[in-house]
């Protein structure tokens, strides 16, 4: 079967995933956008990882240079996990009727927090804000001194991040 233009595509944006993630990770600002396209920009990522990684500076991506960018990728990759921004910006409120992904995090944080202090309550994660994360959030609003609404928003936000600090 003939190597198509549609998986010559998919192996250049992954080349350029590669490169995007090891300037992140080596605090460059990437040049490179993963969009299939083995242009300009692609060609100077390509040539500043072989000088920076003491390969020949061709721009092309040789198998040296592929196993190279690979070897960096995963190593880089797998060293220090990336941050992911859960809260979705300062005027938020997370409260009762809402779910998903952020109420798993905001009752996995509170669970943990109950599972490690007596006072404070314990709650399921189910992923829906229902009346006991709304419950569990008031009692940890109290305990921290903060306004007591039973809503997480951005104050409530940091200080469960901060209490919780220490164990995620």
């Amino acid at each position: 079967m003939p190597y198509t233009d549609f998986q010559k595509q998919q192996h250049i944006a992954e080349l350029q995933k590669y490169l995007q993630a090891i300037d992140r990770d080596e605090g460059r600002k990437t040049s490179v956008i993963p969009d299939g396209v083995y242009g300009s920009n692609t060609s100077a990522a390509v040539r500043e990882f072989q000088r920076t990684h003491g390969l020949p500076v061709t721009g092309d991506t040789d198998t040296e240079t592929w196993d190279e960018i690979v070897t960096v990728y995963r190593n880089g990759n797998c060293v220090k996990p990336q941050p992911y921004p859960a809260f979705p910006s300062a005027e938020y409120v997370c409260q009762n009727g809402c779910s998903g992904i952020l109420v798993y995090v905001i009752q996995a944080m509170l669970c943990e927090l109950g599972k490690s202090y007596d006072n404070l309550t314990r709650i399921d994660i189910c992923g829906n804000y229902n009346i006991a994360t709304a419950g569990a959030v008031e009692d940890f609003q109290r305990k921290c001194g903060l306004t007591c609404t039973g809503a997480v928003d951005c104050q409530t936000w940091n200080m469960l991040v901060a209490c919780c600090g220490h164990k995620f």
